[in-house]
């Protein structure tokens, strides 16, 4: 096994950071005209390159954010935790067209809604200086979009050494995209869930869409919530099923089990113990409204 103290041996994380405001303890979903309480709210850092990230952080590996930060209020309200996190944050350029960026998550029983705002380019102007960082192995690109935006990022990944994951996070306007797979060229790992691979295949099942991208990728991991997640590597197929915890929300789940699999991965540890931990990460994740906020209850969940 690795030692995440190695010099060589840090994590990149790049994706955009919001400002999540997460509505838990609602009666029913809401409506167009009606007005629908909910009895908890939190407002916390949210987006799956800062989540990816703290979950890294949390394990002992070293992580940078690779990112753009607004200088709005809502922005500059999220540096504390984000400070906090025990990611590097020498990477993180702050801007004024970066915010505010936010996200609203509603939450009901199994049922969730989103609405996001984006802000200003996905792309640093610390990502060259980044990349050839001489502690950086891994390039974790949060979302397809950001791929999207910077066409030359895994490319320029490969070119220094590094290798490369992706969560590709649903986006409705991009996740049909007939050239998504074409476009992911050069990824190692790919960690999408159900929704997002029956998307991308066109397969229901989860399992027949795992052996459909293992065809393109290296190592796939499908996330399928409660009912634990999938992976297939070099035509093996393993699977680890989801402990029965409390769920009080979901947001950022996928993205703590992405943090999971790819630190014991990038440690050596074989297959089915990269998903567990995985699956172990996710399942933390849900303990809290949040996608981080589970890290500072740890000890007690």
């Amino acid at each position: 096994m690795k030692s995440n103290s190695a010099e060589k041996n840090a994590v990149l994380s790049i994706g955009r950071i919001y400002c999540d405001l997460i509505f838990t303890g609602l009666e029913s979903m809401p409506v167009l005209g009606r007005e629908v309480f909910a009895s908890n709210m939190a407002i916390t850092g949210g987006g799956g390159a800062f989540i990816v990230a703290a979950y890294l952080a949390h394990t002992g590996r070293n992580t940078a954010l690779l990112a753009r930060l607004g200088t709005d209020s809502l922005s500059m309200g999220l540096l504390d935790q984000l400070g906090a996190s025990g990611i590097d944050l020498r990477f993180l350029e702050q801007a004024p067209d970066a915010g505010p960026q936010v996200s609203v998550a509603i939450n009901h029983s199994e049922e969730r809604a989103f609405l996001s705002r984006r802000a200003g380019s996905a792309q640093p102007a610390t990502l060259l200086p980044a990349l050839a960082w001489e502690k950086a192995t891994h390039l974790h690109i949060a979302e397809y979009a950001t791929l999207v935006e910077i066409p030359d990022l895994v490319r320029n990944a490969k070119a220094h050494g590094l290798t490369v994951s992706l969560d590709p996070s649903w986006d409705e306007t991009l996740i049909f995209d007939p050239a998504f797979i074409g476009n992911c060229a050069g990824v190692d790992i790919f960690l999408p869930n159900e929704e997002e691979a029956t998307a991308i295949t066109g397969l229901s099942d989860p399992v027949e869409s795992l052996r459909k991208l293992a065809e393109n990728f290296p190592v796939v991991v499908v996330k399928s919530g409660a009912r634990g997640a999938h992976l297939m590597v070099d035509g093996r197929y393993f699977y680890s099923v989801a402990p029965s915890v409390a769920v009080v929300d979901t947001t950022g789940a996928g993205d703590a089990c992405d943090a999971g699999f790819i630190n014991a991965w990038l440690d050596g540890l074989d297959p089915q113990s990269c998903l567990n931990a995985g699956v172990a990460l996710g399942s933390l994740a849900v303990q809290a409204a949040g996608g981080a906020t589970a890290l500072g209850q740890a000890a007690q969940l």
